[in-house]
């Protein structure tokens, strides 16, 4: 018997994809800033930057674009995603937004009573941060120690560490902690998951505090089935059981519906019971997303994204997603490339601070590292590591990141295996002549994000 799963879908369509020389991709790549993210996608072999909105939909939800009602007011596509994420998530109130960082973009300064607030999390992910950052919050990561030694095989690295985490809402005072975010999965802790345990325990704490929680939910179905296989009591639940015992433990769901929604644009704002706050938001979509019942989206879009978000709860199409991502990850394994382990949902993530320890935070080891797999082999990759961490907003030094990490980001449905094993290949020979490889400094910088625009040079 395989140990991998055969793909649960039959392939309908493709898209073709071609193959750059190495000359060409020298100077793509010097083009483009040595910032993988300027390159266009027609100069990309296989694209592993991101899988949001990069994967591939159902037929079902294709049929459904066709019904879309593209109203302004009262739109019934709306209606129905409604439908949809109340039966899931068991909230009673529902706002659409384009995307995940447009929900952000309303909710958390609404949580914000004052300027210099605290937003807490197991680790806020780069939009999350940078929207607490614009609002005048702090975002403070209090993620456990066991998430940073990437060798250490622990089932939920994603966890939150409740003693420093009481600890910090003592220290600061309850009236200061704008929000706890459980981010599931824990995505720049290496795609790991957070424990059922733990988010009970985080809720107990904020209870106590009166202290609001948020789940970041982006990957919130393969957090769940992360518990399904890793902690003890629910293997024989079903993933919409899980999720709904999840969202339980949060009073406010904010999703990028680009991931778990399996949609190519879309975001949630989902609010537990509270009427007052909901009402705030419904305020404050008008003018950021759109009028409430569209937010920023066509009614199509909602439409494929009520089928999506329950194909993503089924348990066949989980495993074989996370299936993907052990396969590559493995691969790299056997050939002594080193990963967060053990390997978790939606990317296999390359600890670049072991691959190049001669290069310091400040010239971006893992930012180097997927720059020469572009090279080698076409392959687009992510930095999540110091590049992406950015700047004190107080001090304005270089933050360093505890993890120097390029993300395998692998799109749902999208690639095969033989696609994988090409991208494993690829990270070999990379890591065969690591010593080569050199840092960066910048020529460009922005801001705010300022891995997403950025421009580079090499050292």
């Amino acid at each position: 018997m395989n140990k991998y799963i055969a793909p649960p879908f039959r392939i309908k369509m493709i898209e073709s994809i071609k193959m750059t020389t190495l000359e060409e991709r020298k100077l793509k790549l010097k083009e483009a800033g040595y910032n993988p993210f300027s390159l266009r996608s027609e100069d990309v072999y296989i694209d592993l930057l991101t899988d949001s909105g990069t994967g591939a939909m159902s037929q079902n939800q294709w049929a459904a674009l066709m019904v879309g009602d593209e109203a302004y007011a009262g739109s019934k596509s709306f209606f129905k995603l409604e439908e949809v994420v109340k039966k899931i998530t068991g909230y009673q109130f529902v706002i659409p937004a384009h995307q995940g960082r447009g929900a952000e973009q309303v909710v958390l300064p609404l949580l914000m009573k004052e300027k210099g607030m605290y937003y807490i999390s197991n680790t806020h992910f780069d939009t999350t941060r940078a929207h607490v950052e614009i609002a005048g919050g702090r975002a403070v990561d209090i993620v456990i120690d066991e998430c940073f030694d990437t060798e250490q095989n622990h089932p939920f690295k994603g966890n939150f560490d409740l003693e420093r985490l009481e600890k910090f809402i003592k220290e600061k005072g309850p009236s200061q902690i704008a929000g706890i975010i459980m981010t599931i999965t824990n995505n720049s802790a290496g795609g790991q998951p957070v424990s059922m345990e733990n988010m009970r325990e985080v809720k107990k704490i904020a209870d106590k505090y009166k202290i609001k929680t948020l789940i970041d939910g982006a990957r919130y179905a393969e957090n769940a089935y992360f518990i399904k296989q890793r902690e003890k009591g629910y293997e024989n639940k079903t993933i919409s059981e899980i999720v709904k015992e999840v969202l339980s433990y949060a009073d406010i769901f904010l999703m990028s519906a680009k991931k778990d929604g399996l949609v190519n644009i879309g975001g949630l704002i989902a609010i537990k019971d509270d009427f007052d706050f909901y009402q705030k938001c419904r305020t404050y979509i008008v003018p950021w997303e759109g009028f409430p019942t569209y937010g920023g989206l066509a009614g199509r879009d909602m439409e494929a994204l009520a089928v999506g978000l329950e194909e993503a709860l089924e348990e066949t199409y989980l495993q074989h997603r996370i299936d993907q991502v052990r396969f590559l990850g493995e691969k790299l394994l056997e050939a002594g490339v080193p990963i967060q382990y053990p390997i978790g949902g939606h990317a296999v993530f390359v600890d670049c601070k072991k691959i190049c320890p001669h290069i310091p935070y400040f010239e971006f080891p893992a930012q180097a590292v997927c720059n020469e797999l572009y090279l080698e082999a076409g392959v687009r990759a992510v930095e999540i590591g110091s590049f992406l961490l950015g700047r004190n907003p107080d001090t304005g030094e270089n933050l360093e990141s505890p993890l120097e990490f390029m993300r395998l980001t692998i799109p749902r449905r999208t690639y095969t295996n033989e696609h994988l094993a090409y991208v494993a290949e690829a990270v070999i020979n990379v890591y065969k002549r690591r010593e080569t490889i050199k840092g960066f400094d910048f020529e460009y910088e922005p801001p705010v994000l300022r891995h997403f625009t950025a421009r580079l040079k090499p050292l």
